[in-house]
């Protein structure tokens, strides 16, 4: 469902079913998806999968044992509510942005819905099943005075049934967006130069996600593709800085109950004390490193193979205060909302956008300021944070890796960064 200009812009909804065979031989993948479930259309595609000059080893099958059913579970149901529920809160976002300002060009809020039915079979006797149930809730907003452009955008959602919109407020998410783009609109360039910056909790974890997360999956690690390749054991980050990957936090977008293998989803520890714990494996990774599987195989849907992948990614809270960290900086720049970016996982080198960001004057943060990027590198930012916040805050979003889309959550506190390159017009920027 998805607002734009004066009023309702779509409404869609459809069904699909399929299913998608996966072939390990001899350490060659063979995979095909059908959207004929028919038992013929099946044993022939098996067959065709299997077949070849150099038949191998035959896999005797154990009986198949149904797996439990998880924990996370869908509340309401919401196929079972009235699309006008829905369009209210859509409309209602979108009539709020545009009111907003008049610089705001232009608004558009979405709301999406997923119900997903999953049933694993394999040849280690796994039969899992679950329905997933997946909703997200966005505005966004652009603002013009003639002469720039700024985007301000706000995300909501979770796994879940409507429940999880549940006393959401669309004007205050509508709010959110439009005065980001607006207060980047009014904003001077940020200075540019080395200099301290302040993480918030609530800038999103694009961090821990692209400068981290993607290095710990255990294909780009096993193929050389990782900053993190063969450093199991070693330091790759600061003793304050603390990684896990949890797919088991109820309500989050990147939990679920079973992988797309189905293996049960599990807390793991990547990173500990800044010490390279584990990757993130499937069954594939799993075997050729001779460990077990983590229950990270995802796919975004029959038509792909499980891959490693992450699910909630998160930086644990440390003991500091959030405004103690902001006080301990006399000049430098405070994120509280970072954008889009760029990472070379093979060197760990980033530059990430910032789309809602303060000076940090004096210990206070002070007036806004537009156009600031972050670059650096992902081992060496992490080793150099000496200041993490008690507090967390979640993140949610979409993320790509070999042409598929998987939902994923991040998280982390407070960080400071004692330095780091800051990208701005204004050259006026000092460590602070």
């Amino acid at each position: 469902m998805e607002a734009e200009g004066e009023g309702m812009e779509r409404v869609s909804s459809g069904r699909e079913r399929g299913a998608g065979l996966r072939v390990v031989r001899n350490g060659v993948t063979r995979f095909a998806a059908t959207v004929d479930l028919s038992p013929e259309t099946l044993l022939e595609l098996a067959r065709y999968l299997a077949a070849g000059p150099d038949p191998g080893d035959a896999v005797s099958v154990p009986d198949l044992v149904k797996q439990p059913s998880g924990r996370l579970a869908m509340l309401e149901d919401p196929s079972l509510l009235l699309l006008k529920t829905k369009g209210r809160m859509v409309l209602t976002a979108l009539h709020t942005a545009r009111k907003f300002d008049r610089r705001i060009v232009q608004a558009r809020s979405i709301y999406r819905e997923t119900v997903s039915r999953i049933v694993v079979a394999n040849s280690l006797g796994i039969l899992a099943e679950d329905t997933r149930a997946h909703g997200i809730f966005m505005v966004q907003v652009v603002a013009s005075d003639g002469e720039h452009l700024q985007v301000g955008y706000e995300p909501r959602g979770g796994i879940g049934g409507f429940e999880v919109f549940r006393g959401l407020d669309p004007e205050e998410i509508s709010l959110v967006a439009a005065g980001r783009a607006i207060s980047s609109l009014d904003a001077p360039e940020a200075p540019s130069g080395r200099m301290t910056v302040v993480l918030s909790s609530e800038a999103g974890g694009t961090m821990v996600h692209e400068a981290v997360g993607h290095g710990l999956e255990a294909d780009l690690s096993d193929q050389g593709l990782s900053v993190y390749s063969d450093m199991l054991g070693e330091q790759v980050a600061g003793p304050l800085i603390t990684v896990v990957d949890d797919p088991t936090i109820p309500g989050r977008r990147g939990s679920y109950n079973i992988d797309d293998e189905g293996l049960p989803g599990e807390r793991k520890v990547l990173v500990e004390n800044g010490v390279l714990k584990t990757y993130m494996n499937d069954l594939s990774t799993a075997r050729r490193a001779g460990v077990p599987p983590t229950g990270n195989g995802r796919r975004e849907s029959y038509r792909h193979w499980p891959i490693p992948r992450m699910s909630n990614t998160i930086i644990l809270p440390g003991k500091d205060e959030p405004d103690a960290i902001v006080r301990s900086v006399d000049r430098g720049l405070f994120v509280k909302k970072m954008g889009g970016g760029q990472v070379n996982t093979v060197t760990g080198d980033f530059v990430f956008e910032v789309s809602e960001g303060y000076l940090i004057e004096g210990g206070m943060v002070a007036e806004p300021v537009r156009g600031a990027t972050l670059a650096g590198n992902g081992p060496e930012v992490l080793k150099s944070v000496d200041m993490v916040g008690s507090d967390l805050g979640f993140g949610l979003g979409t993320c790509g890796k070999e042409g598929q889309g998987v939902p994923v959550g991040d998280a982390q506190p407070t960080l400071r960064i004692p330095d780091i390159v800051v990208g701005g017009r204004d050259s006026g920027g000092t460590s602070g």
